[in-house]
């Protein structure tokens, strides 16, 4: 297996450049830690890493994923750093690989990589929530154990009582009979109120109308039957509307002499985003793999059929409308043959070819391949080039396929003898970036639908993927930049495109 070959021969070359890569591009706090300690997990990763691809033995990687979990949630670090540390061995080794691979070798030696990743960040994330989850229980069981300690020592003084429930960061409240009696100051800034605004309201106010006939149910089962669900995750209600995910530990208690609930309540939004986030994933991950397949066995099926078309336009006399009936086969081919294309660019990785060019040179190639589209619609170009903008480190293809999907929706957007501006600016703040601006004055895009123009396979258009603007975003985020959408006030639509200078 020459990938094994590769991979022996480049070892410490591929982990000296893990390393470089995780201290510069991964965060502060891998750009702190030694470089000794480094290499003891990088080297640890790659060997196992190399045992999945050459040998198909996991055991190593799971062993690896076992102990990095402990080491990194202990230090800090969040699920995305340690992440983004495995996906480096990607960058790290995908160079060697082509340059080194035919074509046929490099797409199943890349098939490997990303299987050995996916598998890795999959079960790395799994061990890393199951841990923190652990340390949230076990961080509530002791908050429990020191409430029912304290408690007792103060015999149910309530003054000191008071004092250790304002000092636990997470939410404290007491539910008598349906009403707040109690509450932290924790609780009620999860909320947005104050103490007095708290206290004495009914509970089910901070509860968002799709929780409450859950929490109510749970809350009579167990002041009635004396037991229910202790910990469980509803929406709690904020002081503006908002519905926000809340985790809560309950027990029943004796407050003033009477029958009550006591419940600790945390905000998870972060981790509920994050779990989200790996699911999304996922499914990515999963859609890639099939719209690979199914592009690669289309695909060639449809060059033969166009190219056919092609040879009998050119050998055979048409009568009537039959050439025109086949000129239009042809250039449905064409449509399909781009579908594809992108379809394909969702499902790939995308690598960069970063070298210093001129935006303003790159539009123009932009404009020149779509200049037949804005003759035929009698499309006016209105043009506002900064004459100060330096060079900018990008990787060109790239940046002007973004371009022209951009101006692919303008095109279909705007009437005929409709116009398409685009402008460019120099901003030189701390950040230095390039802003690249495309405005029409088409019928603009529904404030509903803005929210999901980036999303994959969103569309509104009869004919379109819904992967225009999502490889867009794709590309400029790729380059460090970030890309926004509106719909202007005066109609038509607004895109902004900012791209980083870069060290050129």
């Amino acid at each position: 297996m020459r990938i094994a070959d590769i991979l022996r021969r480049h070892r410490d070359e591929f982990i000296a450049e893990w390393i470089d890569r995780l201290q510069a591009e991964n965060g502060p706090r891998y750009g702190n830690r030694p470089r000794d300690e480094l290499y003891i997990s990088v080297a640890a990763a790659f060997d196992a890493s190399y045992s999945v691809l050459v040998e198909s033995d996991y055991r190593l990687i799971d062993c690896h994923i076992r102990w990095i979990t402990g080491l990194r949630l202990l230090g800090g670090f969040s699920l995305s750093e340690v992440q983004g540390a495995y996906e480096m061995f990607r960058k790290v080794v995908t160079p060697s690989l082509t340059k080194e691979l035919s074509k046929l070798e490099l797409q199943g030696a890349l098939d490997r990589v990303n299987e050995c990743l996916y598998y890795t960040i999959t079960r790395f994330s799994d061990n890393f929530q199951q841990l923190h989850e652990k340390q949230i229980r076990e961080h509530a069981q002791d908050l429990k154990d020191q409430v029912d300690k304290r408690t007792r020592e103060l015999a149910e003084s309530e003054s000191q009582y008071r004092v250790l429930v304002e000092d636990i960061n997470d939410g404290y409240f007491v539910n008598q009979e349906g009403t707040i009696v109690f509450a932290n100051k924790a609780f009620c800034d999860l909320h947005d109120y104050s103490v007095a605004e708290v206290v004495g309201r009914p509970y089910i106010d901070f509860i968002a109308p799709e929780s409450r006939a859950e929490v109510k149910k749970l809350y009579e089962k167990r002041v009635e039957k004396g037991y229910a669900q202790d910990l469980y995750v509803y929406s709690r209600r904020t002081r503006d509307g908002k519905a926000l995910p809340t985790e809560n530990k309950v027990k029943l208690i004796v407050y003033r002499g009477k029958t009550a609930v006591a419940g600790i309540c945390r905000d998870i939004t972060e981790r509920i985003e994050m779990e989200k986030k790996v699911r999304e994933s996922e499914s990515l991950a999963h859609i890639g793999q099939l719209t690979t397949s199914l592009a690669h066995e289309i695909r060639n099926p449809l060059s033969s059929v166009k190219m056919n078309i092609q040879i009998l336009l050119k050998k055979i006399e048409f009568s009537g409308n039959d050439k025109r009936r086949m000129e239009i086969m042809t250039e449905e081919i064409s449509r399909l043959e781009r579908i594809l294309s992108e379809m394909l660019d969702f499902a790939k990785p995308l690598r960069l070819d970063l070298k210093p060019a001129s935006i303003t040179v790159v539009i123009a190639s932009c404009l020149e391949i779509m200049s037949v589209r804005f003759q035929e619609k009698g499309i006016e170009v209105r043009k506002r080039f900064s004459r100060s903008i330096p060079n900018i480190l990008i990787d060109r293809d790239k940046i002007e396929q973004a371009i022209i999907n951009v101006l692919h929706n303008s095109i279909d957007a705007v009437p005929e003898d409709g116009w398409i501006g685009i402008t460019t600016k120099y901003v030189p703040q701390s950040v230095r970036q390039v802003e690249i601006e495309i405005d029409d004055n088409g019928p603009g895009i529904p404030r509903e639908d803005l929210p999901y123009v980036f999303d994959p396979f969103f569309s509104n258009k009869k004919k379109g993927t819904g992967l225009g603007l999502w490889n867009v975003k794709k590309v400029i985020e790729a380059h460090g930049g970030s890309v926004g959408i509106t719909t202007k006030r005066t109609g038509g639509v607004h895109v902004s495109m900012a791209v980083p200078v870069g060290k050129v």
